[in-house]
C-alpha cells in the first residue's frame, strides 16, 4: 500500500481540523486497501456477536458475562471457514465461550485468562461437563431442599474492597456469609460449583449493576451524594436468586447435551467433546512460552479500546474471591491496556522478539497520526481524561505483540478470528479493524475477511454532544497464516 500524502503540519488554519483531515484521508486509504475483503455479513447480528444469544442456551446462560460473544458465533465461523480439526486457542478466554463451544464441536481447546472471576467460571464449567454429573445433580438437589444458608450457624466473612462496601442489603449479606461457610464442608469439586453458582447471582442480589466502565449504584444503597438517582429495578432476594440458579444448573446438567435454539446442520450429536485446558495469567506473559505451530485456529475477543475497567465492573466477584485492594490494582495493570489507569508497559521486558512488531507500529502511519492528535489534545488539556492518549498507544502496541505471538503459534493455514469494536475519542473515529488488520498483514497474515455487522454502534452521548453522531463499525476479523 503506497501512500502519497503530505503529512507535514500546515501553517495557519485550525490545528485540529488539519489533524482530522489528515486522519480521515489516511483512514480512507487504509479502508480502500481492504475494500475487497470488507464484507457486510447479514448473519452477524449484535445478538450473535454478544452475550445475548447465550442467554437462551443451557450451560452458557448461567453466568451473565456481558463482554462475551455467543457460542452461535463460534459455530457459525468454524463452519463458514471450514476450520480444520486440531487445537483451538483463546488468548482472552473470559468466561470460556470459545473453549466450550469448540470442545462441543470436537476440537481440543486452550484458553488464557488473567481475571480470577473468569478462571473460576471456566473451572466450574469444566467440572460440570465432566464425568461426575450424578453426584453434582445430587448435591444441587440436597442444597435446594436444605437451603443451609437460612439455618442459624457460623458464617464466613464476605470479602470486601473499597468499591464494594455496602453492596448488599444486610439480610442478603448475612445469607451469603452463611452460604460461604456451609460450602466449606463439601468436597472440592462440589465446592467449586457451589461457589460458581454464588458468583452468578451477586449482581442480581446487590444494589449494583454493571455499566461499562464502572458499577452503577441503586439509590437504595444510600451512596447517591447528590447525584441523579438510579433505580436498577427489582433486587432479588438471596433465596430466590440462588435457588433459581441451583435449579438451572441442575436442570441443564440433567438434560446433558447443550440445548441450542438454532439448528446448525453441520453439528453432529455424536461428536466427541475435545479436551479443555485453562492457562492462568496474562497472555502477554503466557503466549511467548507456547510452542510454535501448535494451534489450527484462534478465536478471541480482546478487551476493546473503550475504557472499560473489568476490575471495577467485576469487583463484587473479585472481592468475594478474596482479591485484595493491592491485588486489584495489580490485576488492572496486568490486563491489556484498555482503561485510562493502565500504565505504559515495557514490552521488550516481556519478549525481546517483539522489537520487530514494535517497529511495525512505529511505522503504521494512520496509527501514528492518531496518537499525535491525541497527544496534542492532551497537551492542550482538551481530553476529558489525560490517560486516554496513553491507553490508546498501549492498546495498539500490546495488541500488535499479541498478534505476532498468535501468528507464531498457529499452524500453517491456521485461521485467527477476532471480534472487536471501533472507537472514537476527542472527535476522531479510530478504525481498530483496519489498523490491526494492517499490522497483522505486515506480520505475515493473509487478511481473508473483515466481516462487518449490519448494525453499527453510535458513539457516546458525550461524544455526540461535542462532535455529532457517527456510526462506528463492529467487525469480526478473519486472518489466515500463509
Amino acid at each position: 500500500m503506497k501512500i502519497n500524502i503530505d503529512l507535514t503540519e500546515k501553517k495557519g488554519g485550525n490545528q485540529d481540523n488539519i489533524f482530522l483531515e489528515q486522519i480521515t484521508e489516511l483512514d480512507n486509504i487504509l479502508t480502500d486497501h481492504f475494500s475487497d475483503i470488507m464484507i457486510l455479513d447479514e448473519k452477524l447480528t449484535r445478538k450473535m456477536v454478544s452475550f445475548q444469544a447465550n442467554k437462551i442456551r443451557s450451560h452458557y446462560r448461567w453466568y451473565k458475562y456481558k463482554e462475551a460473544f455467543s457460542a452461535d458465533l463460534v459455530e457459525y465461523l468454524f463452519n463458514k471457514y471450514s476450520l480444520k480439526k486440531g487445537k483451538i486457542l483463546d488468548p482472552f478466554a473470559g468466561a470460556g465461550t470459545t473453549l466450550f463451544a469448540s470442545s462441543s464441536l470436537g476440537y481440543h481447546s486452550e484458553g488464557i485468562e488473567v481475571l480470577p472471576v473468569g478462571q473460576k467460571i471456566i473451572k466450574a464449567n469444566i467440572l460440570v461437563r465432566g464425568s461426575n454429573r450424578e453426584r453434582i445433580i445430587s448435591c444441587m438437589e440436597r442444597w435446594l431442599n436444605r437451603k443451609p444458608w437460612n439455618a442459624d450457624g457460623e458464617s464466613k466473612d464476605l470479602g470486601v474492597v473499597r468499591i464494594t462496601e455496602g453492596a448488599y442489603p444486610q439480610e442478603t449479606k448475612k445469607k451469603i456469609e452463611r452460604y460461604l461457610y456451609e460450602l466449606e464442608d463439601e468436597q472440592s469439586e462440589i465446592k467449586e460449583i457451589l461457589l460458581f453458582a454464588l458468583l452468578c447471582v451477586l449482581e442480581s442480589v446487590s444494589y449494583t449493576r454493571k455499566d461499562g466502565q464502572y458499577l452503577r449504584w441503586d439509590y437504595r444503597a444510600g451512596r447517591t451524594n447528590g447525584k441523579k438517582l438510579f433505580d436498577k429495578g427489582i433486587i432479588l432476594s438471596f433465596d430466590e436468586a440462588i435457588s433459581n440458579k441451583l435449579f438451572d444448573i441442575k436442570d441443564d446438567i440433567s438434560f446433558g447435551k447443550d440445548r441450542k435454539t438454532d439448528i446448525f446442520s453441520f453439528m453432529q450429536d455424536n461428536t466427541e467433546a475435545g479436551k479443555i485446558e485453562l492457562l492462568q495469567g496474562s497472555c502477554l506473559n503466557i503466549l511467548p512460552k507456547l510452542k510454535s505451530g501448535t494451534y489450527s485456529g484462534i478465536m478471541t475477543s480482546p478487551p476493546y479500546c473503550n475504557r472499560y475497567d473489568y476490575t471495577r465492573t467485576y469487583a463484587l466477584e473479585l472481592a468475594l474471591l478474596g482479591v485484595t485492594e493491592k491485588q486489584l490494582t495489580e490485576l488492572r495493570q496486568a490486563m491489556l491496556s484498555c482503561t485510562v489507569e493502565n500504565k505504559a508497559k515495557e514490552l521488550i521486558n516481556f519478549n525481546a522478539e517483539w522489537q520487530r512488531v514494535i517497529n511495525i507500529c512505529d511505522n503504521q502511519i494512520l496509527l501514528q497520526k492518531i496518537l499525535s492528535y491525541l497527544d496534542d489534545k492532551k497537551n492542550k488539556k482538551e481530553l476529558n481524561n489525560n490517560g486516554i492518549a496513553r491507553m490508546v498507544r498501549g492498546y495498539f502496541y500490546e495488541m500488535a505483540c499479541v498478534i505476532q505471538e498468535c501468528y507464531r503459534v498457529l499452524e500453517k493455514d491456521g485461521i485467527m478470528f477476532m471480534v472487536n469494536d471501533n472507537v472514537r475519542y476527542a472527535g476522531v473515529a479510530i478504525s481498530v479493524d483496519t489498523i490491526l488488520s494492517k499490522i497483522a498483514e505486515t506480520i505475515g497474515f493473509h487478511i481473508e475477511s473483515i466481516l462487518v455487522l449490519p448494525q453499527g454502534k453510535g458513539n457516546s452521548s458525550q461524544q455526540m454532544g461535542r462532535h455529532g453522531r457517527e456510526i462506528l463499525r463492529k467487525s469480526v476479523y478473519v486472518w489466515k497464516k500463509g
